[in-house]
């Protein structure tokens, strides 16, 4: 049991989930890191333990609704309780049409960013509903993809707009439970697996030009803002992104 703020974050190993992971450390939360590979995980706890933090790495694939009960037995044996959950894992696709997409890419864009995100959130909201004093707050990784499509992403912009809602239906029904949801929008953060786009995107006329980046570090501070908020208190949508990447309007 504990008197800390306790935070999950999905996906911490690398990227986002890694800095938002080290930003809530650093504002006092005790961070179970979350994600399939443990030897990551282990790095950042290496990290909060320097920071003078604890964090606490559990190897987990949000796929499977076996290895999630896993995590979150852990989480409530270790803590007894969970205050923020940051839902962050998630995959892409093949870049190709729809008719030449195979059905196993489909089905593992779906199975990680629409399954993945309902078995973790289902049980946050349950471990949040049953808690003393009860309630929570979670918080989805959504996507511009949640708002508008890239060329040749279906099944990654069809699995965030069902992040969407999820999102909406949590913030919904647990209004009875003192449970909170909330989605953040990202748009071209800079992280190891995004650099690439310094070099060229494919845009919606077929070209290929570089977009503009953000450091990851102002995705980490606005999960903060949102993670700090009391409960009276609720950011339901919120995009962050670089200011002149091709979104608002045409291109």
């Amino acid at each position: 049991m504990s008197n800390s703020r306790i935070a999950l974050v999905t996906g911490a190993g690398s990227g986002i989930g890694k800095a938002v992971a080290l930003g809530l450390l650093a504002d006092g939360f005790k961070v179970v890191l979350a994600g399939r590979r443990l030897e990551p995980l282990q790095e950042v706890a290496q990290l909060a333990k320097e920071m003078g933090q604890e964090a606490y790495p559990v190897s987990v694939d949000v796929r499977d609704p076996i290895s999630v009960e896993n995590l979150f037995a852990e989480i409530e044996k270790k803590y007894g309780r969970l205050d923020v959950a940051f839902n962050n894992a998630g995959v892409n696709a093949p870049a190709v049409t729809i008719d030449e997409l195979p059905l196993e890419k489909w089905q593992n864009a779906i199975d990680t960013n629409v399954t993945g995100v309902f078995l973790c959130a289902r049980a946050e909201f349950g471990l949040m509903k049953k808690q003393n004093p009860q309630g929570g707050r979670i918080i989805n990784n959504g996507s511009i993809s949640a708002h508008t499509p890239r060329l040749y992403t279906t099944p990654y912009t069809a699995s965030k707009h069902a992040v969407t809602g999820i999102t909406k239906g949590i913030a919904l029904d647990g209004r009875k439970f003192n449970i909170v949801a909330s989605q953040i929008d990202i748009g071209n953060a800079l992280t190891e697996l995004s650099a690439r786009m310094t070099k060229g995107v494919l845009q919606a006329n077929g070209e290929l030009a570089p977009e503009p980046m953000m450091d990851v570090k102002h995705v980490a501070d606005a999960v903060r803002y949102i993670a700090a908020l009391p409960l009276s208190a609720n950011v339901l949508n919120m995009t962050v992104m670089a200011s002149a990447m091709p979104f608002v309007g045409r291109g």
